[in-house]
């Protein structure tokens, strides 16, 4: 048996695993599975980041309501208007400071409501999540059960093409091997062809000449990175 030959006998019988490797992995059963999984790693970053957040915002909060009370304390230069006026004050002075205490005072009031309703939207989404992993995490032993359930009902037929292949790879040389798991684990699937005219039969692009000489041992695709061949 060729070169040739041999890897695409081998590459044959792994399509039948690859073949039951995506309807594993489309399976409603692993799709829950993995969702539940992914939310689940994220999650605990997701919370202490709304926590720290929160913190920050409650922070702020604290500081504006001190500068409230700071600003609302300047207020107390008015307890004796009516004695300053009498002694002559300049009223217009002292209008315009009250105006310019009222002006700071509201403006310091809208940002402790509006931090105020940042914290509180940030405490609900907190609390909402903790819920939602909670469930979560109910959740996922029961799923991640069933994929396995669904995996053991697979193992058999897994479990013998696997075998096939064990005998299909004795005919490979050991650095073809490689090559060709190095792409499987790459997600490239078929891994191998026969060159058709000088071109990739995946995606069509032409080898250059002085590529072709070389196509008995296999050449690996500028555009696909499949691994192309010619006697």
């Amino acid at each position: 048996m060729s070169y040739l030959q041999s890897i695409l006998r081998y590459q044959s019988i792994d399509g039948k695993l690859a073949k039951l490797e995506n309807e594993l992995a489309e399976s409603e059963e692993r799709k829950k599975y993995a969702k539940l999984r992914k939310f689940l790693k994220a999650a605990p970053e997701k919370l202490d980041s709304l926590e720290t957040k929160a913190v920050s915002l409650r922070a702020e909060a604290a500081a504006l309501t001190q500068k409230y009370e700071q600003v609302q304390g300047m207020l107390g230069d008015f307890e004796n208007l009516e004695e300053l006026i009498g002694g002559g004050a300049d009223v217009s002075f002292y209008k315009k400071k009250a105006q310019s205490i009222a002006e700071q005072l509201r403006k310091i009031k809208a940002e402790l409501n509006a931090l105020m309703a940042n914290v509180k939207a940030v405490d609900a989404e907190y609390q909402d999540l903790k819920k939602k992993v909670k469930a979560a995490t109910k959740q996922y032993d029961e799923a991640k059960k069933c994929y396995e359930d669904l995996e053991a009902t697979r193992a058999t037929e897994r479990d013998e093409i696997k075998k096939e292949l064990a005998v299909a790879e004795k005919e490979l040389s050991a650095d073809l091997l490689a090559r060709y798991q190095t792409k499987r684990k790459e997600k490239i699937f078929p891994v191998v062809g026969e060159v058709v005219g000088g071109r990739c039969p995946f995606c069509s692009m032409e080898f250059p000449i002085a590529a072709r000489g070389k196509l008995s041992l296999g050449v690996e695709c500028d555009m696909c990175h499949r691994i192309v061949f010619g006697e």
